[in-house]
Formats: C-alpha cells, structure tokens, sequence
C-alpha cells in the first residue's frame, strides 16, 4: 500500500496560479504511475493528469495547456502547477498513485473565485 499526503490547495482568483504537491511512501518502489483526480460537487470524479515513472503524462482535456504534471522521483512527489484557472476548476483534488492497486490521498480543496 502506498500512503499519498496532499498539499497547496486553497483559494486562487480567476487567472491565478496554484502548485499542488502530493508525497508518496510505503511501498513506493511498486508505484508505476502517479497522478490527480478532481471532484466538484454534483459531478463525477474525472482525470487531471498522470505520469508515468518515465515522465509520460497525460492530461484531461479541460486542463490541457494550462495545467502542468511533474515529478521528482528522488523525493517521491509529483507536483501540479496550475495555471490560468478558472471558476469551474474548483474541485476537490484527489493524488493517486498506481502500482499492484490504485490508491487515493485525502483530497485538498481547490477553489477559484471569478
């Protein structure tokens, strides 16, 4: 199992920028792929963006070209700067890493006022 502790979640205006970091340990030498999720109330959980252990990534069509996925696999972290946010951003953002089974972080709430 891996343990995944989100943070840099909070209040952004329309425009502005947030960086979410999510740390990874316990059994991480299996994690394959990390990545974020995004929930926003009344809707269905949907993919942000992935990479892989390689640095292959993979974005969600809404947040394609605003929103940038990174990792530093020395110290177990995967990153998310988001930029040119918008109003319908705001979501409770998931961290999730992929090995022998998906696991989930706590959640951080984003929310970008217009």
């Amino acid at each position: 199992q891996v343990q995944l502790v989100e943070s840099g979640g909070g209040l952004a205006q329309a425009g502005g920028s947030l960086r979410l970091s999510c740390a990874a340990s316990g059994n991480i030498f299996r994690v394959l792929a990390m990545g974020w999720y995004r929930q926003a109330p009344g809707k269905q959980r949907e993919l942000v963006a992935t990479i892989t252990s390689g640095g292959s990534t993979n974005y969600g069509d809404s947040v394609k070209g605003r929103f940038t996925i990174s990792r530093d696999n020395a110290k177990n972290t995967v990153y998310l700067q988001m930029d040119s946010l918008k109003p319908e951003d705001t979501a409770v953002y998931y961290c999730i890493a992929d090995s022998l089974r998906r696991d989930w972080g706590q959640g951080t709430q984003v929310t970008v006022s217009s």
